[in-house]
């Protein structure tokens, strides 16, 4: 799964056709599209993108995926999430955080107490409405563009899940809690419905992403400033391979000419898929050719495939 990531030289500018997972530590003061385009940039990558927008207030993880690992980033978009997040009790924004203009103060009477009875009611799952300062789009414009415009529009609540809410400190109005959430959860959301409930208002005052699905921070992220100053051939060494993003679901081996036909997109009948689902698939050699999903009677059906698989099985079939 860690093997070598490749990349070569390509024809788009001087860009190369590089693949794999890149793990950063965004800073704060950056949006997650701009954080993309100056690493695209410093590996000359031809295509790259994120696993789930961190706002510009926000720091931490941000799995970035080039070339070919960009077929699988749905992955963690739709994976767990998780952060340590800073409350600020007493005050509201037009926001939801302390970047955004103040609408209100009231005075902070919550206890410790009330504090960790209020966080039992948002564990499990809950309806959230999405903010007004948001990505989401109403008739192809995104929230965030009306809002600053003076326009705000209906929002239909929605379900999350927050599977962890815990209370690490509590001093002079201030809360940190550790959340960890399903896709789609707004922490700068809870944070203004927690200062509801304590009947003084809230917004986010910081948030640090420290999990996307199985990875963490501490698993190797980088700082863009750290990337700056690497060389390119240490910035390569950092690029994590692609089945890195399916290393949860079953794995399948697959002879050279199974490995073929998958390829290019063929169903195939296969002994040793005998639990239906998705699966990751790989052929001689330990190559990955993508995701597949197996179907009654142990019968494979290729969903998402890398280009470089095809390349690599028809070469080893014509020397078999």
């Amino acid at each position: 799964m860690n093997q070598p990531v490749h990349s070569r030289e390509g024809r788009d500018g001087g860009r190369r056709a590089v693949n794999g997972v890149l793990l950063l530590d965004k800073g704060a003061g950056i949006t997650s599209s701009a954080a993309v385009q100056r690493v695209r940039r410093l590996y000359r990558a031809q295509k790259a993108g994120h696993t789930g927008t961190l706002d510009p207030l926000a720091t931490g993880l941000l799995p970035i995926c080039f070339g070919e690992a960009t077929k699988f980033s749905h992955i963690l978009l739709d994976a767990d999430k998780s952060y340590v997040a800073t409350i600020r009790l007493g005050i509201t924004t037009r926001t939801g955080d302390l970047e955004g203009e103040v609408t209100g103060r009231q005075e902070v009477r919550a206890s410790r107490k009330d504090v960790e009875h209020a966080l039992k009611g948002f564990v499990g799952e809950i309806q959230q409405t999405p903010p007004m300062y948001s990505a989401l789009k109403r008739g192809g414009q995104p929230l965030y563009k009306l809002a600053r415009a003076g326009t705000e529009v209906s929002r239909a609540p929605r379900r999350v899940a927050i599977r962890t809410l815990e209370l690490r400190a509590f001093e002079g109005g201030e809360l940190v809690l550790f959340v960890t959430c399903s896709k789609g959860t707004y922490v700068r959301v809870l944070a203004e419905d927690l200062g509801r409930m304590l009947e003084c208002g809230a917004c986010l005052a910081g948030l640090r992403r420290e999990g996307v699905g199985s990875f963490r921070l501490e698993s190797g992220a980088v700082t863009l400033e750290r990337l700056e100053i690497m060389t390119p051939a240490e910035r390569d060494a950092l690029l994590l391979a692609e089945d890195v993003l399916v290393s949860g679901l079953p794995r399948l081996e697959l002879d050279t000419h199974t490995a073929l036909r998958v390829s290019q997109g063929q169903s195939v009948a296969h002994s040793v898929a005998a639990t239906s689902g998705l699966a990751r698939i790989y052929g001689p050699g330990g190559v990955f050719l993508g995701i597949a999903e197996v179907k009654e009677a142990g019968r494979i059906v290729p969903r998402r495939l890398i280009s470089k698989a095809l390349a690599a099985a028809t070469h080893r079939a014509s020397i078999a």
